[in-house]
Protein backbone atom coordinates (compact mmCIF):
# COMPACT_ATOMS: atom_id res chain seq x y z
CA UNK A 1 0.00 0.00 0.00
CA UNK A 2 2.78 2.21 1.07
CA UNK A 3 4.63 1.89 -2.77
CA UNK A 4 1.04 2.76 -4.23
CA UNK A 5 1.25 5.68 -2.32
CA UNK A 6 4.29 6.31 -3.34
CA UNK A 7 3.96 6.16 -7.01
CA UNK A 8 0.64 8.09 -6.71
CA UNK A 9 2.53 11.24 -5.21
CA UNK A 10 5.35 10.82 -7.62
CA UNK A 11 3.05 10.81 -10.63
CA UNK A 12 1.10 13.84 -9.50
CA UNK A 13 4.54 15.52 -8.93
CA UNK A 14 5.48 14.85 -12.99
CA UNK A 15 2.79 15.64 -14.13
CA UNK A 16 2.37 19.05 -12.66
CA UNK A 17 5.93 19.73 -13.42
CA UNK A 18 5.26 18.96 -17.24
CA UNK A 19 2.00 21.10 -16.98
CA UNK A 20 4.21 23.94 -15.27
CA UNK A 21 6.60 23.74 -18.33
CA UNK A 22 4.61 23.65 -20.88
CA UNK A 23 2.56 26.53 -20.01
CA UNK A 24 6.00 28.51 -19.42
CA UNK A 25 6.64 27.36 -22.85
CA UNK A 26 3.68 28.59 -24.12
CA UNK A 27 3.60 31.74 -22.22
CA UNK A 28 7.17 32.56 -23.93
CA UNK A 29 5.99 31.44 -27.51
CA UNK A 30 3.21 34.22 -27.28
CA UNK A 31 5.33 36.34 -25.76
CA UNK A 32 8.39 35.70 -28.67
CA UNK A 33 5.51 36.64 -31.29
CA UNK A 34 3.98 39.68 -29.77
CA UNK A 35 7.13 40.95 -29.38
CA UNK A 36 8.95 40.10 -32.69
CA UNK A 37 6.60 39.53 -35.34
CA UNK A 38 7.36 35.79 -35.81
CA UNK A 39 8.02 32.32 -33.59
CA UNK A 40 9.70 29.99 -33.86
CA UNK A 41 7.26 26.47 -33.13
CA UNK A 42 9.11 23.35 -32.94
CA UNK A 43 7.32 20.64 -35.59
CA UNK A 44 8.93 17.52 -36.00
CA UNK A 45 12.82 18.47 -36.02
CA UNK A 46 12.18 21.48 -38.02
CA UNK A 47 11.11 25.50 -37.27
CA UNK A 48 8.12 26.97 -38.67
CA UNK A 49 7.87 30.56 -38.87
CA UNK A 50 4.30 32.59 -38.84
CA UNK A 51 3.80 35.60 -40.45
CA UNK A 52 1.59 37.70 -37.94
CA UNK A 53 -0.74 40.53 -39.33
CA UNK A 54 1.86 43.33 -39.66
CA UNK A 55 4.03 41.41 -41.31
CA UNK A 56 1.19 40.28 -43.94
CA UNK A 57 -0.03 43.69 -44.27
CA UNK A 58 3.38 44.83 -45.16
CA UNK A 59 4.10 41.85 -48.35
CA UNK A 60 0.45 42.77 -49.00
CA UNK A 61 1.70 46.55 -49.67
CA UNK A 62 4.51 45.62 -51.48
CA UNK A 63 2.23 43.53 -53.95
CA UNK A 64 0.02 46.25 -54.56
CA UNK A 65 2.84 48.58 -55.28
CA UNK A 66 4.45 45.80 -57.68
CA UNK A 67 0.91 45.61 -59.51
CA UNK A 68 0.48 49.37 -59.69
CA UNK A 69 4.11 50.17 -60.88
CA UNK A 70 3.73 47.13 -63.61
CA UNK A 71 0.36 48.49 -65.09
CA UNK A 72 1.39 52.27 -65.11
CA UNK A 73 4.84 50.62 -67.45
CA UNK A 74 1.94 48.93 -69.33
CA UNK A 75 -0.20 52.20 -69.99
CA UNK A 76 3.08 53.76 -70.92
CA UNK A 77 3.90 51.84 -73.49
CA UNK A 78 0.52 51.44 -74.43
CA UNK A 79 0.06 55.23 -74.83
CA UNK A 80 3.22 56.31 -76.41
CA UNK A 81 2.44 55.66 -79.87
CA UNK A 82 -1.09 56.93 -79.72
CA UNK A 83 0.84 59.83 -77.87
CA UNK A 84 3.53 60.60 -80.59
CA UNK A 85 0.56 60.32 -83.19
CA UNK A 86 -1.45 63.29 -81.62
CA UNK A 87 1.92 65.50 -81.64
CA UNK A 88 2.59 64.63 -85.19
CA UNK A 89 -1.02 65.17 -86.38
CA UNK A 90 -0.23 69.06 -85.08
CA UNK A 91 2.32 69.24 -86.98
CA UNK A 92 3.34 70.67 -90.82
CA UNK A 93 6.09 69.10 -93.25
CA UNK A 94 9.06 71.09 -91.38
CA UNK A 95 8.32 70.57 -87.90
CA UNK A 96 7.57 66.81 -88.52
CA UNK A 97 11.14 66.16 -89.53
CA UNK A 98 13.35 69.21 -88.12
CA UNK A 99 11.49 69.24 -84.54
CA UNK A 100 11.50 67.10 -81.28
CA UNK A 101 8.88 64.17 -82.47
CA UNK A 102 7.19 63.84 -78.46
CA UNK A 103 6.19 67.45 -78.56
CA UNK A 104 4.36 69.88 -80.17
CA UNK A 105 6.20 72.20 -82.82
CA UNK A 106 3.57 74.62 -83.95
CA UNK A 107 -0.66 74.05 -84.27
CA UNK A 108 -1.72 72.94 -87.74
CA UNK A 109 -3.94 70.50 -87.06
CA UNK A 110 -6.87 72.45 -88.38
CA UNK A 111 -4.99 72.63 -91.66
CA UNK A 112 -4.10 68.51 -91.76
CA UNK A 113 -7.27 67.91 -91.60
CA UNK A 114 -8.98 70.31 -94.03
CA UNK A 115 -6.65 68.40 -96.50
CA UNK A 116 -7.52 65.23 -95.31
CA UNK A 117 -11.01 65.81 -95.98
CA UNK A 118 -10.43 67.65 -99.15
CA UNK A 119 -7.91 65.76 -100.96
CA UNK A 120 -8.38 63.53 -103.82
CA UNK A 121 -12.11 65.45 -103.80
CA UNK A 122 -12.46 63.70 -100.34
CA UNK A 123 -11.68 60.33 -100.87
CA UNK A 124 -11.79 60.21 -97.26
CA UNK A 125 -15.19 60.45 -96.17
CA UNK A 126 -15.73 57.62 -98.76
CA UNK A 127 -13.32 55.03 -97.36
CA UNK A 128 -14.94 56.23 -93.63
CA UNK A 129 -18.40 55.51 -94.70
CA UNK A 130 -16.94 51.81 -96.35
CA UNK A 131 -15.75 51.14 -92.70
CA UNK A 132 -18.66 51.82 -90.93
CA UNK A 133 -20.57 49.55 -93.56
CA UNK A 134 -17.86 46.35 -93.43
CA UNK A 135 -17.81 46.55 -89.43
CA UNK A 136 -21.00 47.74 -88.27
CA UNK A 137 -23.38 45.66 -90.29
CA UNK A 138 -21.00 42.90 -90.50
CA UNK A 139 -20.35 42.92 -86.87
CA UNK A 140 -24.04 43.33 -86.01
CA UNK A 141 -24.98 40.13 -88.17
CA UNK A 142 -22.26 38.04 -87.61
CA UNK A 143 -22.89 38.84 -83.37
CA UNK A 144 -26.91 37.64 -83.98
CA UNK A 145 -25.58 34.55 -85.86
CA UNK A 146 -22.62 33.59 -83.33
CA UNK A 147 -25.21 34.14 -80.66
CA UNK A 148 -27.71 31.92 -82.34
CA UNK A 149 -25.39 29.33 -82.84
CA UNK A 150 -23.75 29.37 -79.78
CA UNK A 151 -27.12 29.05 -77.54
CA UNK A 152 -27.77 25.96 -79.97
CA UNK A 153 -24.64 24.49 -79.29
CA UNK A 154 -25.13 24.55 -75.44
CA UNK A 155 -28.57 24.07 -74.55
CA UNK A 156 -29.87 21.75 -77.46
CA UNK A 157 -28.76 18.13 -77.71
CA UNK A 158 -28.71 16.78 -81.20
CA UNK A 159 -26.46 14.25 -83.04
CA UNK A 160 -22.81 15.19 -83.68
CA UNK A 161 -22.95 18.07 -81.48
CA UNK A 162 -19.55 17.33 -80.44
CA UNK A 163 -18.40 17.08 -83.86
CA UNK A 164 -20.04 20.38 -84.92
CA UNK A 165 -18.05 22.26 -82.07
CA UNK A 166 -14.78 20.76 -82.29
CA UNK A 167 -15.21 21.65 -86.21
CA UNK A 168 -16.15 25.25 -84.53
CA UNK A 169 -12.55 25.09 -82.31
CA UNK A 170 -10.49 23.82 -85.29
CA UNK A 171 -12.19 26.82 -87.61
CA UNK A 172 -10.77 29.18 -85.72
CA UNK A 173 -7.42 27.90 -85.35
CA UNK A 174 -6.77 28.12 -88.92
CA UNK A 175 -5.08 31.87 -89.62
CA UNK A 176 -7.44 34.30 -91.30
CA UNK A 177 -4.82 34.86 -94.09
CA UNK A 178 -4.86 31.10 -95.18
CA UNK A 179 -8.30 32.06 -95.77
CA UNK A 180 -8.22 35.23 -98.08
CA UNK A 181 -7.16 33.28 -100.65
CA UNK A 182 -9.78 30.49 -101.50
CA UNK A 183 -12.41 33.40 -100.34
CA UNK A 184 -11.22 35.60 -103.52
CA UNK A 185 -11.26 32.68 -105.80
CA UNK A 186 -15.00 31.52 -104.97
CA UNK A 187 -16.21 35.19 -104.64
CA UNK A 188 -14.82 35.61 -108.35
CA UNK A 189 -16.36 32.59 -109.61
CA UNK A 190 -19.68 34.31 -108.16
CA UNK A 191 -18.92 37.84 -109.00
CA UNK A 192 -18.96 38.79 -105.85
CA UNK A 193 -15.32 40.38 -105.73
CA UNK A 194 -15.32 44.52 -105.89
CA UNK A 195 -18.32 44.55 -104.15
CA UNK A 196 -19.73 44.98 -100.11
CA UNK A 197 -20.59 41.42 -100.11
CA UNK A 198 -17.38 40.39 -100.32
CA UNK A 199 -16.33 41.96 -96.90
CA UNK A 200 -19.82 41.41 -95.66
CA UNK A 201 -19.93 37.49 -95.91
CA UNK A 202 -16.70 36.70 -94.02
CA UNK A 203 -17.52 38.84 -91.28
CA UNK A 204 -21.02 37.21 -90.73
CA UNK A 205 -19.01 34.05 -90.04
CA UNK A 206 -17.00 34.19 -87.28
CA UNK A 207 -16.51 30.79 -85.65
CA UNK A 208 -14.39 32.66 -82.31
CA UNK A 209 -17.60 34.58 -81.71
CA UNK A 210 -19.57 30.98 -81.49
CA UNK A 211 -17.22 29.84 -79.04
CA UNK A 212 -17.19 32.45 -77.06
CA UNK A 213 -21.50 33.16 -77.41
CA UNK A 214 -21.44 28.81 -76.54
CA UNK A 215 -19.29 29.35 -73.04
CA UNK A 216 -21.69 33.15 -71.74
CA UNK A 217 -25.01 30.75 -72.35
CA UNK A 218 -23.76 27.86 -70.20
CA UNK A 219 -22.44 30.29 -67.52
CA UNK A 220 -25.77 32.21 -67.66
CA UNK A 221 -28.68 30.67 -69.33
CA UNK A 222 -30.09 27.76 -66.82
CA UNK A 223 -31.89 24.63 -68.55
CA UNK A 224 -34.80 25.90 -65.91
CA UNK A 225 -35.61 28.91 -67.04
CA UNK A 226 -35.98 27.61 -70.86
CA UNK A 227 -37.89 24.68 -69.35
CA UNK A 228 -40.64 27.16 -67.78
CA UNK A 229 -40.94 29.14 -70.76
CA UNK A 230 -41.85 26.03 -72.95
CA UNK A 231 -43.89 25.01 -70.22
CA UNK A 232 -45.61 28.68 -70.59
CA UNK A 233 -46.05 27.90 -74.05
CA UNK A 234 -42.90 30.36 -75.65
CA UNK A 235 -41.67 29.25 -79.10
CA UNK A 236 -37.87 29.01 -79.36
CA UNK A 237 -37.99 32.08 -81.52
CA UNK A 238 -39.77 33.78 -78.80
CA UNK A 239 -37.16 32.73 -75.80
CA UNK A 240 -34.49 33.45 -78.41
CA UNK A 241 -35.23 36.50 -78.64
CA UNK A 242 -37.16 37.70 -75.32
CA UNK A 243 -35.23 35.94 -72.98
CA UNK A 244 -31.80 34.83 -74.22
CA UNK A 245 -30.72 37.81 -76.10
CA UNK A 246 -31.31 39.96 -73.05
CA UNK A 247 -29.67 37.80 -70.71
CA UNK A 248 -26.69 37.72 -73.09
CA UNK A 249 -26.30 41.66 -73.19
CA UNK A 250 -22.96 41.49 -71.54
CA UNK A 251 -21.84 38.32 -73.88
CA UNK A 252 -23.47 40.04 -77.43
CA UNK A 253 -21.93 43.15 -76.00
CA UNK A 254 -17.97 41.66 -75.88
CA UNK A 255 -18.61 39.59 -79.21
CA UNK A 256 -19.68 42.77 -80.82
CA UNK A 257 -17.09 44.56 -79.97
CA UNK A 258 -14.12 42.34 -81.27
CA UNK A 259 -15.89 41.35 -84.01
CA UNK A 260 -16.15 45.44 -84.85
CA UNK A 261 -12.57 46.29 -84.14
CA UNK A 262 -11.21 42.88 -85.80
CA UNK A 263 -12.87 44.30 -88.96
CA UNK A 264 -12.10 48.21 -88.91
CA UNK A 265 -8.85 47.25 -89.02
CA UNK A 266 -8.47 44.39 -91.20
CA UNK A 267 -6.19 44.89 -93.84
CA UNK A 268 -5.38 41.41 -96.38
CA UNK A 269 -8.62 40.54 -96.67
CA UNK A 270 -9.51 44.16 -98.50
CA UNK A 271 -6.61 44.59 -99.82
CA UNK A 272 -7.55 41.32 -101.71
CA UNK A 273 -11.18 41.52 -102.57
CA UNK A 274 -11.11 45.26 -103.11
CA UNK A 275 -10.03 47.21 -106.28
CA UNK A 276 -11.95 50.03 -107.36
CA UNK A 277 -11.05 53.29 -104.88
CA UNK A 278 -14.90 53.62 -103.83
CA UNK A 279 -15.27 50.72 -102.08
CA UNK A 280 -11.76 50.80 -100.16
CA UNK A 281 -11.41 50.75 -96.27
CA UNK A 282 -9.51 53.81 -94.36
CA UNK A 283 -6.82 51.51 -93.69
CA UNK A 284 -6.46 50.46 -97.65
CA UNK A 285 -7.21 54.19 -99.03
CA UNK A 286 -4.07 55.52 -96.11
CA UNK A 287 -1.45 52.32 -96.89
CA UNK A 288 -2.32 53.93 -101.04
CA UNK A 289 -1.80 57.13 -99.66
CA UNK A 290 1.36 56.48 -98.13
CA UNK A 291 2.78 55.51 -101.41
CA UNK A 292 2.69 58.65 -103.07
CA UNK A 293 5.22 61.18 -102.88
CA UNK A 294 4.58 65.21 -102.29
CA UNK A 295 1.86 66.16 -104.87
CA UNK A 296 0.89 70.25 -105.31
CA UNK A 297 2.41 71.42 -102.26
CA UNK A 298 0.78 68.92 -99.98
CA UNK A 299 2.43 66.39 -98.00
CA UNK A 300 1.29 63.32 -97.71
CA UNK A 301 3.25 62.09 -94.64
CA UNK A 302 0.81 64.17 -92.69
CA UNK A 303 -2.20 63.15 -94.12
CA UNK A 304 -1.84 59.99 -93.44
CA UNK A 305 -0.70 60.43 -89.90
CA UNK A 306 -4.17 63.10 -89.41
CA UNK A 307 -5.82 60.10 -91.22
CA UNK A 308 -4.22 57.19 -88.42
CA UNK A 309 -5.81 59.74 -85.75
CA UNK A 310 -9.10 60.14 -87.07
CA UNK A 311 -9.55 55.90 -87.50
CA UNK A 312 -8.94 55.44 -83.88
CA UNK A 313 -11.47 57.44 -82.76
CA UNK A 314 -14.55 55.03 -83.53
CA UNK A 315 -12.78 52.33 -81.92
CA UNK A 316 -12.16 54.07 -78.43
CA UNK A 317 -16.07 55.67 -78.95
CA UNK A 318 -16.68 51.85 -78.47
CA UNK A 319 -15.01 51.10 -75.96
CA UNK A 320 -16.66 53.82 -74.13
CA UNK A 321 -20.03 52.70 -74.93
CA UNK A 322 -19.66 49.45 -74.19
CA UNK A 323 -18.11 50.28 -71.10
CA UNK A 324 -22.11 50.14 -69.43
CA UNK A 325 -23.05 46.90 -70.62
CA UNK A 326 -20.03 45.23 -69.14
CA UNK A 327 -20.81 47.13 -65.66
CA UNK A 328 -23.85 45.84 -65.81
CA UNK A 329 -23.07 42.54 -66.33
CA UNK A 330 -20.44 42.69 -63.66
CA UNK A 331 -23.06 43.76 -61.15
CA UNK A 332 -25.60 41.03 -62.37
CA UNK A 333 -23.38 37.91 -61.51
CA UNK A 334 -22.29 40.15 -58.20
CA UNK A 335 -26.21 39.87 -57.43
CA UNK A 336 -26.44 36.34 -58.80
Amino acid sequence: MALTENRKENGAENGAANGAENSAESGAENGAENGRGTAAVPSRGRTVRRLTRPDRAARSRGGQRFLLVGLALAGAYSLFPVWWLIVASTKDRVGLYQSNGLWFSGMHLWDNLHQVFTYEDGIFLRWTANSFLYAGVGSLGGTLIALATGYGLARFDFPGRSVVFAAVVGSFLIPIALLTLPLYLLFSAIGLVDTPWAMLIPCLINPFSVYLAKVYTEATIPFELLEAARIDGAGELRIFFSIVLRMMTTGGATVFLLAFVNTWNAFFLPLTVLRGEENWTLNLGLYNWSGKRLESGIDVTSLVLTGALLSIIPMAIMMVAMRRYWRTGVTLGALK
